[in-house]
């Protein structure tokens, strides 16, 4: 980990970090980004690499890393690149859903005030 600043000493203490406690610390980082190889689907590899999520006690903040980030590919959080996409979709319909009713509701009160 970097130091907090390239001023300061090496002795200084590191922030935490919730990479720290991941599951998956010390992991090849390849199980993560799975690659159809050896006769292997992507569908076994991406299976094996979220039973380490499964069991991470930082799952919420990976995923959210994720989601903030952008992460394109590989399995974050539990999710894989298509089920994070999904859930952003989710997300941005729910938050259309939620302005369309706020202007509806807006245009009812205007209505009735004039």
């Amino acid at each position: 980990m970097a130091r907090p600043s390239r001023y300061a000493p090496d002795t200084l203490p590191r922030p935490h970090h919730w990479m720290e406690d991941a599951a998956c610390r010390g992991t090849d980082i390849s199980v993560f980004f799975p690659v159809s190889r050896g006769g292997v689907s992507t569908e076994v590899e991406t299976r094996y690499a979220k039973t380490f999520c499964n069991r991470c006690p930082v799952q919420p903040e990976c995923l959210r890393h994720a989601l903030t980030f952008r992460e394109d590919y590989g399995v974050w959080g539990g999710l894989n690149e298509d089920e994070r996409a999904e859930l952003i979709r989710k997300a941005r319909r729910e938050a259309e859903r939620r302005r369309r009713r706020q202007r509806e509701k807006e245009k009812a009160n205007a209505g009735a005030a004039a």
